[in-house]
């Protein structure tokens, strides 16, 4: 059944004739598609195409389950390489233009880490609390729904999934189908590691190093980047990547202050710095640190000194440090137009010498753009606030993921294709090959955290070399420079055979409607008929 907030867009936005003209249904699976050259059709469910994408866009649903279940696949871009790589976000109110930004985040996301994946994203319009059962029935369902686009999206966890969803999603489409899966499926498991989080916390560190050099910028000229021991912390968001950062802050950076904290139920601060390893502890337990049901999680009389609870969580962001941690799914926390309804508008927010982008805070589309240029003028060139753009610094959790294609799974580790789908029989196979599965996960969380260490720590080196060689030039503006030239070195380095879509044969007496099946289970988009010579006799689309 389709989600009756996703049809109800849909059907608002495009007209009759479209759904009778693009609807495909496969065994109760429908989808509607479209591609680069759909630019009216797009421009109707609020996407932009450029020159960078989008590949494709899917809305797709299950027609049969008594369960709604449905949502959005966007593959932004292919140059960097197949498959394209990004999370499933689960929330109700997802829309193909929500998800299209964040592909596009992904696309820059993955060429500023030259890793060699294109950018997509998905999303599932759902509630992420549902019950466990139900919850698990509808990611079950998706997956099924994507497995088709098996050689162009690769998946992982995003808001509203977690790494046990790519379990189930592997379950269903195979171990090389999902990424930062759990351990005992040889996986990189994103939040349980901390990937993301950790990224944003090396980030800081590495600016530490590198911002002196900002001094010769007309806009830092009374920069002070203070010692360790007096660096000060705000996290908006104390989720996946926003405890994490704080478990690793002390870590990473000894003597540094986590002093303002936020949830959904609200905030905490304490100039004198408030106690990261209990909040983590809460955070694991309840999922929120600050309150439930209207009373503190914390002893306030002696969690900190002079300990700050408030109710709402956007005003942490009125509080002062050195550096602000956005790790909230709001993409405008910041903005000099209170129209666009952000966390805080600039000239109430307190005052920060750093602000390091947990949150995915990218878009492509024309008006957000122009958004985030005004409020960098304001933060950056007025107050000296230097900004590292999300897709620079929370790229840990796609580096840790890549691994689990880059260091390829071996063909006797690969779930057998007559148990896909059979939870139980997947539980059995996955133990008798849990030594050499644990091993493989190892390997790839090594690998994991020396190229997220040697990624994030360049793009921080290459972001203040960028702003010092034109002093207009905005963060935004010399992020997406990074990404851009990576992606224009990859395709100038790509073979024709690297670009070519995969095709799949068929003998020119092949019946049209076992060639069509065969077409649609490939996934790919055109087929070669040949003749009893193996010469070429036509191509199926």
């Amino acid at each position: 059944m389709i989600p009756k907030a996703m049809e109800a867009f849909l059907r608002d936005r495009l007209p009759e004739r479209t759904w009778d003209r693009r609807l495909r249904r496969e065994g109760g699976l429908a989808s509607i598609e479209f591609g680069p050259l759909d630019i009216e059709r797009l421009a109707r469910l609020g996407i932009t195409v450029d020159a960078l994408g989008p590949f494709l866009v899917a809305c797709l649903w299950d027609e049969e389950s008594p369960l709604e279940i449905g949502g959005y696949l966007v593959v932004d871009n292919l140059a960097m390489g197949r498959p394209s790589m990004g999370g499933i976000r689960m929330l109700p109110d997802l829309t193909p233009a929500a998800v299209h930004n964040l592909a596009r985040g992904m696309t820059l996301k993955n060429a500023a880490a030259q890793l060699p994946f294109g950018g997509g994203k998905s999303g599932i319009v759902a509630s992420p609390r549902l019950p466990a059962e139900e919850h698990r029935a509808v990611v079950t369902g998706f997956a099924r729904l994507i497995r088709r686009f098996r050689t162009i999206y690769l998946p992982g966890p995003d808001v509203g999934t977690n790494d046990e969803d790519m379990r189930t999603v592997a379950i269903e489409n195979g171990l090389d189908s999902a990424v930062s899966k759990p351990a005992d499926m040889g996986g990189n498991r994103i939040d349980e590691l901390g990937a993301a989080g950790g990224g944003c916390i090396i980030a800081l560190q590495a600016l530490l190093e590198e911002m002196p050099r900002l001094a010769q910028h007309p806009s830092f000229s009374g920069l002070h980047v203070p010692a360790a021991e007096e660096v000060t912390v705000l996290i908006q968001g104390f989720g996946a990547v926003g405890a994490h950062a704080a478990r690793l802050l002390q870590e990473r950076v000894p003597g540094a202050r986590l002093v303002g904290a936020s949830d959904a139920q609200g905030y905490l601060f304490s100039a004198a710095g408030l106690p990261a390893p209990e909040l983590f502890d809460l955070w694991k337990k309840r999922g929120l640190v600050t309150m439930a049901y209207g009373r503190p999680l914390l002893d306030v009389d002696s969690a900190a000194p002079g300990l700050k609870l408030s109710t709402d969580p956007n005003d942490l962001l009125r509080e002062s440090a050195f550096c602000l941690i956005p790790a909230a799914p709001v993409p405008n926390y910041l903005d000099v137009d209170p129209a666009s309804n952000p966390s805080m508008t600039v000239d109430r927010a307190g005052q920060w010498s750093v602000i390091v982008e947990g949150a995915n805070t990218y878009s492509p589309d024309p008006a957000r753009r122009q958004a985030r240029a005004r409020m960098e003028r304001a933060i950056y060139r007025q107050r000296g606030t230097l900004i590292a753009t999300d897709y620079l610094v929370n790229s840990g959790g796609v580096i840790f993921a890549a691994q689990e294609h880059i260091i390829r799974t071996p063909d006797g580790l690969r779930l057998p294709e007559e148990i896909l789908g059979d939870r139980q029989q997947v539980a059995a196979w996955l133990q008798a090959h849990s030594d050499a599965l644990q091993a493989l996960a190892e390997q790839r969380r090594l690998a994991g955290e020396a190229y997220r260490e040697e990624v994030i720590r360049r793009n921080m080196r290459e972001l203040i070399d960028l702003l010092l060689e034109d002093a207009d030039r905005l963060p935004y503006e010399a992020a997406e420079r990074i990404s851009v030239r990576r992606i224009a070195a990859g395709e100038s380095e790509r073979t024709a055979a690297d670009i070519m879509s995969e095709i799949t044969l068929a003998e020119a007496s092949t019946p049209l409607q076992q060639a069509a099946a065969a077409l649609v289970e490939c996934g790919c988009p055109l087929m070669a008929v040949v003749d009893r010579s193996q010469s070429l006799a036509g191509v199926i689309t």
